[in-house]
């Protein structure tokens, strides 16, 4: 049985100073493979620096949408960053209205260049939405972006079916498992196998039983056991499944070799 951990951020504090503990618990559980996500340009080369010191992790090159002050990727620069072997994704992007407000221009404008920079590298966008789901399908439509997965999904049924309409991804973290996550719950269960992946968001919302502590990619294994129980199924059929759905999505990444 091999899980990957599809959204996590490694560099980030309680992580990045105990790799070595980090890679050994993914160890103990199966976890094979992590995607250390970028939301800054320096985040982007602290995530590729660990990428290519560790065979089992890759990177993603993006701007997060939560702050107007962000140093930005031009076009031109995100696509050449995506020319390294290792930066398999575009992200995280999108639009966000919890943490932002007023006039947010800024944010669109941030994010349309994301989805262009996917069309042209040919790479996935990984995106991340919080209160502004209906403009951030709106965009995605608009410019026609290709393959994208809906990372941390928290929302509700309607909006899995129109990604899943849209030929997109949905991926689940650890809200999965909380007691009031009932939308997400019912997301899970329309969601078919082969558009289904799984995350951490570590070092943020640890699963069932870690609610409340600090989170790491060890344990995407319990919200890949949650929704096997959710859906009826086994772990070893959702870890097959999202691994391969990972594989599929990010086909830049190599096929793993058989555990």
């Amino acid at each position: 049985m091999q899980i990957i951990d599809s959204h996590c951020h490694l560099n980030f504090d309680g992580l990045r100073e105990r790799l070595p503990e980090v890679f050994a618990n993914m160890r103990a559980n199966n976890v094979v493979r992590a995607l250390a996500i970028s939301v800054s340009r320096d985040s982007f080369e602290q995530v590729l620096a660990i990428a290519e010191q560790y065979d089992h992790v890759y990177a993603t090159v993006g701007i997060h949408p939560d702050s107007e002050t962000a140093a930005e990727f031009s076009f031109d620069e995100l696509i050449e960053r995506t020319a390294h072997p290792k930066v398999v994704g575009i992200g995280e992007t999108g639009l966000d209205y919890h943490w932002c407000s007023g006039d947010l221009a800024w944010q669109h404008r941030r994010f349309a260049v994301h989805i262009e920079a996917a069309k042209q590298s040919g790479l996935p966008l990984i995106i991340h939405t919080r209160k502004a789901a209906d403009d951030t399908m709106a965009m995605l439509r608009e410019h026609a972006a290709p393959q994208a997965v809906m990372h941390c999904f928290a929302e509700d049924l309607r909006v899995a079916k129109i990604a899943l309409d849209m030929g997109y991804y949905l991926s689940f973290s650890g809200i999965v498992t909380f007691k009031n996550a009932a939308d997400v719950q019912e997301a899970v269960r329309y969601c078919p196998l082969d558009r289904l992946l799984v995350e951490t968001d570590s070092p943020f919302l640890a699963p069932v039983p870690y609610r409340g502590k600090p989170n790491e990619p060890a344990y995407v294994r319990h919200t890949a056991e949650f929704l096997a129980t959710l859906r009826g199924d086994t772990l070893e059929n959702i870890a097959r499944a999202s691994t391969e759905n990972f594989h599929r999505l990010f086909a830049k990444v190599p096929p793993l070799q058989a555990a």
